[in-house]
C-alpha cells in the first residue's frame, strides 16, 4: 500500500515537473512585450475612462501613445493642459497649445421661447423621445430636455435647467471629453474651438420652412438670407433653410447677429 503511494506521487510529481517546464518554455515563446511607459502614461492621465480622446479608455490612450512614438493627435480633454504636457515631456516632446474650447447648446428653443404643445408621458430618455415623434414643443430639431446628456456626463457639468427646460453647462468644471455630444439624439451639443472667429454660432437646428420653424419656436432660424447678406466676408451661408457660419472666414463683426430678426444667431463676443 505504501509503495502505490510512494509511486503515486513520484508520478504526480513528475507529471507537474514535466508541465511546469513545457509552460515556462511556451509562456516564453508568446510572451507579449509591454513597454513600461505606457503604465507611466496611464498613471499620468486621470482614469475617468471617458472615450474624450477617441479611444476605449485611459489605458487604450497610453497604449496608442507609446505605439505611436507620439503625442500627435492623441490628447487628453479631461487630464487638460498639464496631464498633456507632462505626457509629452515624457515621450520627449513639447506640448504645443491647443486652442481654446467651449460646450455650446446650438438649440435657444427655452420653455418661454418654445412652449409645450403636447405632454410628454413615456421613457424619460431624450433618444426614446426622439423616435416617438417631434417632442412637447413640436420642434423636431429641438432639444427634448429629458437629459441624456446629463446622464452621459461623469463629471456632473451638465444640468436640466428648471427655467428654460435646456441644458446648461458648467464650463469651469466641463472636461471637454464629448460624452453629452454623442448621447444627444439631435446632435444639439457641439464642442467649438472658441477664438475671436469663430465665437459666434447659429442656435438652431431646425431645417424646416421658415414659417413652420417660427410656428413652434420664436428664436428658430427662418432661412430669411438677411444675415448672409449682412455678412461681407462670405461666411454665411444658408442651405436646407438653415443658416450655416464658416469660421474660417467669420471675422466677428457681429453684423448677423444684430442683423437676426428672430435672434437666432448667439456670441460669446459683445458687440
Amino acid at each position: 500500500m505504501s509503495e502505490t503511494i510512494v509511486y503515486a506521487v513520484i508520478t504526480l510529481g513528475g507529471i507537474g515537473i514535466v508541465a511546469a517546464v513545457i509552460l515556462y518554455f511556451v509562456s516564453q515563446k508568446f510572451k507579449v512585450y509591454e513597454d513600461p511607459k505606457i503604465d507611466v502614461i496611464a498613471d499620468l492621465l486621470p482614469g475617468a475612462n471617458c472615450g474624450g480622446c477617441g479611444y476605449a479608455g485611459c489605458r487604450a490612450l497610453a497604449e496608442a501613445i507609446v505605439k505611436a512614438g507620439s503625442t500627435e493627435g492623441k490628447a487628453c480633454p479631461a487630464g487638460g493642459s498639464n496631464t498633456n504636457t507632462q505626457i509629452a515631456a515624457m515621450m520627449g516632446e513639447t506640448a504645443t497649445e491647443s486652442s481654446p474650447r467651449r460646450t455650446i447648446i446650438r438649440c435657444n428653443g427655452s420653455l418661454e421661447n418654445a412652449p409645450h404643445k403636447y405632454n410628454y408621458d413615456s421613457i424619460t430618455s431624450c433618444a426614446f423621445a426622439h423616435m416617438s415623434g417631434a417632442g412637447e414643443s413640436a420642434c423636431a430639431y429641438g432639444c427634448l430636455g429629458l437629459g441624456d446628456c446629463v446622464k452621459a456626463c461623469k463629471f456632473d457639468s451638465i444640468a436640466i435647467d428648471k427655467t428654460t427646460g435646456l441644458p446648461l453647462v458648467n464650463h469651469d468644471t466641463c472636461v471637454l471629453c464629448g460624452a453629452c455630444v454623442k448621447a444627444c439624439p439631435r446632435n444639439i451639443i457641439e464642442i467649438r474651438n472658441i477664438q475671436e472667429n469663430n465665437a459666434v454660432w447659429v442656435s438652431c437646428m431646425n431645417k424646416e420652412k421658415g414659417v413652420d420653424a417660427k410656428k413652434n419656436c420664436k428664436v428658430a432660424c427662418i432661412a430669411c438670407r438677411k444675415c448672409e447678406k449682412a455678412c461681407e466676408f462670405g461666411a454665411i451661408t444658408v442651405e436646407n433653410n438653415l443658416a450655416f457660419i464658416d469660421s474660417t472666414k467669420c471675422t466677428a463683426c457681429l453684423k448677423c447677429v444684430g442683423g437676426c430678426p428672430t435672434g437666432a444667431i448667439l456670441t460669446l463676443l459683445k458687440a
